[in-house]
Parts: C-alpha cells; sequence; structure tokens
C-alpha cells in the first residue's frame, strides 16, 4: 500500500498551563503547493505552526511527512523542515551571507562549493546580495524578512512553514515575497499562516479558517465562496445614514462608509449585489463563532 504524499495532521489538540485551548482537534490534509492558514491572532494558528515544526508536542494527535508519523520520528521533518517564525532573531555583528552559510552547513551542505552556490542563489532570490556583507542585526523589517525566508528555503525543504510572513511589509516587500513563495511551491509543500486575507487569496490553493484553535471551513477559495452567491451586498452610505443589522463589515468611504451585508435579499434599495469574495467568507465564519478579526 503507497504512503500518502503531503503533510497528514490528524485530531491534534494542546491545551496550554494556564488552561488556554489553542488546538481543539485540528484535522488537514495538506498536498504539496500553497496552502492557507487563515485566522485572527489569537487563533491557534502559531501554536499550530510550532506543532508542527516540532518545537512542542500536542496533548492528543498525530501527524506524518509523506506517511513518516513526526511524532515517532521527529528527525525525518527536521531533515525536510524550513520554519519561518513571527520573530526572527540574528547574532549581533555576523554578516548576511557567513550566517547563511553556517545554516546551509547545518542542513548538510558540507561541500564548500555546493554550499556557497546555494547561498548565492538564495541571496538573488530575495534581492540581498548587494547587502550580503552587512550585518544582520542592523537589517530592516522588510530586509529581515527577506532574510528569514532565504534561511528557510536552504536545503530545499519538503516543508516551509512561514508563519505571518507579510505582516507589517511594504506593498513592494509584500509583492516581492509573494514571488518567492510562489516560486517555492512548485515543488514544497508551502503552510502559509497569517490574519492577512488578501495574501491567501492572491496566494494559495486550498486555505483553512481557524478561531479559537478550531477548523471553522476547509477549501478551495471559490468553492468557499461559491453559498454565498446572491446574498451579498453592498452600497455606499452617506454619513448619518442607517446601516443595516445585516451588515457584515462597515469601511471607510470619503463620503461616509461603504458596507457589505450578508442577506438573502437586498437590505433595501440602496444595495446593490456583489459577487462573494473569500474576505467574506471569513468574517462570516468569525460571526458564526463569535470570534472577531
Amino acid at each position: 500500500m503507497a504512503k500518502p504524499t503531503g503533510l497528514v495532521i490528524e485530531d491534534l489538540a494542546k491545551t496550554y498551563g494556564n488552561g488556554v485551548r489553542a488546538l481543539d482537534g485540528v484535522t488537514l490534509h495538506v498536498a504539496p503547493g500553497m496552502y492557507g492558514l487563515l485566522g485572527p491572532n489569537g487563533a491557534g494558528k502559531s501554536t499550530l505552526m510550532r506543532t508542527l515544526a516540532t518545537l512542542q508536542v500536542p496533548d492528543r494527535g498525530r501527524f506524518s511527512l509523506d506517511g513518516e508519523d513526526v511524532l515517532a520520528r521527529p528527525d525525518h521533518l527536521r531533515q525536510r523542515l524550513g520554519y519561518l517564525p513571527q520573530q526572527l532573531g540574528a547574532y549581533p555583528g555576523i554578516p548576511a551571507r557567513n550566517l547563511l552559510e553556517r545554516f546551509a552547513w547545518l542542513k548538510g551542505r558540507h561541500q564548500r562549493l555546493e554550499r556557497r552556490n546555494e547561498v548565492e542563489v538564495l541571496l538573488d532570490k530575495v534581492n540581498l546580495r548587494d547587502r550580503a556583507h552587512q550585518a544582520v542585526s542592523t537589517f530592516s523589517g522588510g530586509m529581515l524578512r527577506r532574510f528569514g525566508i532565504a534561511l528557510a528555503l536552504i536545503g530545499a525543504p519538503r516543508l516551509l512553514i512561514v508563519d505571518e510572513p507579510t505582516a507589517g511589509l511594504d506593498p513592494a516587500e509584500r509583492n516581492h515575497f509573494h514571488r518567492v513563495l510562489a516560486e517555492a511551491a512548485t515543488n514544497t509543500i508551502v503552510l502559509l499562516s497569517t490574519h492577512i486575507v488578501e495574501d491567501v487569496e492572491n496566494l494559495c490553493d486550498r486555505l483553512a479558517i481557524l478561531a479559537g484553535g478550531k477548523l471553522l471551513v476547509e477549501g478551495t477559495p471559490a468553492s468557499l465562496a461559491a453559498p454565498y452567491q446572491g446574498s451579498i451586498w453592498e452600497a455606499a452610505l452617506e454619513r448619518g445614514d442607517a446601516i443595516p443589522d445585516t451588515a457584515l463589515r462597515v469601511l471607510p468611504h470619503p463620503r461616509g462608509a461603504r458596507v457589505i451585508c450578508h442577506s438573502e435579499q437586498a437590505p433595501d434599495d440602496r444595495f446593490a449585489p456583489r459577487p462573494p469574495r473569500l474576505e467574506d467568507v471569513y468574517y462570516l465564519a468569525l460571526e458564526r463563532t463569535g470570534a472577531t478579526a
């Protein structure tokens, strides 16, 4: 019998010592490509990422990579893992190229020429070759995130985990980061954890929405939006206009507010139908559980 490919997560649960239930029976199958894990702060995303990276052990459940039980054989995953956490530290005074070469050696690149070639390719990929002589501790936030993805890509990982990778980046940095991730996803399982809906909508073939440690919905962006066709409405309202009780989101508008509603019929004649988007699915999923974005 052939072993399953990809990352298989079964009934993962984790409760911390303070009583916070961070994961509550999460089950997923993540195939090669880009997979989004979407949820608000405190949803349990970082706990799931840390668990999958073998930085902590779940209270219940199991997960496997290409059929190998990770809890029984954690080194099988660690040898095939690239991980970019939310916060990336750096040793003071060490240039970027030197630090990348050290990590490449730790990842098994013991042949000097092979190691140096991989490092130079990665520096080009993240547009840091001209800054490779600088100490990483002097990098700006955007440069540090780019350096972090270079670190995570060393060794051609089978599983690449990136936790809130574009938070705080300007639009140009985000676009460059997206291109690097999309290229990596060609032959890799890329798990993108974020609260930025646009990142998931633009990049991911499949996604899951998580809140309160629980999996709310899972599927493709199109399949998750399809059930709401004909039930999403939008209007630009003037300041002081009454906002319907069915309002899903109220967004700033130069003359007042742009209001998006979910209802079977238009709330009133001010509203026009709007094709549902992943952002609508996200807010509706959180609304049903009482969570906030």
